[in-house]
């Protein structure tokens, strides 16, 4: 949880999209001649996060993220993890599809709590896989969206080594040309691998006796749910191209073991949250 929003607060942000009409003395584009055109935005900025995922100290850390879409081929970072969708739209209802490819950051080094960094240190998971779903497009206004999407990932380096699956809704519209707004929801459900590897414990002993944390053994099953919301706002004109400003606000909620984790449940708290700011470009 390190750097698990290095991406994230920018995951929406710039999106090809306007709602309201413009001035007179401008064309409104559509929304297939938006839907096609070539677009990169990068946006960096400062994100607060927990500790550890399940932790209820926080840290500051950069944010930073990219979203386009070239040559028909979009991408984007969410968190820390970029995806390709390989399928070119196609109007008003569109099939998503690509490959994701990312890092999950759960060492527990250079933590404030004294006790959870007693526990044996944790690799980086190195996880690949794909997501797929469909966009709707064109239901309250010609330029929103509301996608529903499955996230599958599998680590393939020496972490849990499990695989991972995490249903998405979100919903996004412009509010103008220079005002943006997308919402979203989720869940993410993991094996008895990723429990253990990252909610189990051995007892922790305390060196003048007494017990630090009890011994625990996690199942999996469905680890959290969330929800997002994020704000853009152009500052130099247009959400299309130039500077814009952006804001994020996230709260998830650890279930199950996950939540009875003593790390959690002793050291941390079920609650979890991420804000960021930060400015983007649009080209």
């Amino acid at each position: 949880m390190r750097f698990s929003c290095l991406a994230l607060a920018a995951c929406s942000i710039g999106a090809p999209a306007l709602a309201q009409s413009p001035p007179v003395t401008q064309s409104l584009p559509s929304a297939d001649e938006l839907a096609n055109r070539d677009t990169v935005t990068v946006g960096v900025g400062a994100a607060v996060v927990p500790d550890y995922e399940g932790s209820d100290d926080y840290r500051i850390i950069p944010a930073g993220a990219v979203r386009g879409k070239l040559g028909g081929i979009s991408f984007s970072t969410n968190g820390t993890y970029l995806y390709f969708d390989v399928v070119p739209s196609s109007g008003k209802l569109d099939l998503d599809a690509g490959p994701i490819v990312g890092a999950r950051f759960g060492s527990r080094r250079h933590i404030k709590d004294d006790v959870v960094e007693l526990l044996p240190k944790r690799h980086t998971a190195i996880e690949v896989g794909a997501f797929g779903g469909i966009s709707f497009h064109g239901l309250t206004n010609p330029y929103d969206t509301l996608s529903v999407r499955l996230d599958v990932l599998h680590d393939i380096g020496s972490a849990h080594k499990s695989t991972t699956f995490s249903p998405n809704l979100s919903f996004s519209t412009p509010l103008s040309r220079t005002t943006y707004v997308s919402a979203s929801a989720g869940a993410e459900f993991v094996s008895n691998k990723f429990a253990d590897y990252y909610f189990s414990n051995a007892e922790v002993d305390s060196p003048s006796g007494g017990v630090l944390l009890p011994a625990f053994d996690a199942d999996g099953g469905m680890k959290n749910w969330k929800a997002s919301l994020l704000l853009n706002q152009s500052i130099s004109g247009d959400l299309l191209h130039g500077f814009s400003i952006f804001g994020l606000g996230q709260y998830s909620r650890l279930v199950g073991d996950f939540k009875r984790s003593p790390i959690v449940s002793q050291r941390g708290s079920p609650n979890q949250w991420i804000g960021a700011l930060g400015i983007a470009y649009t080209w």
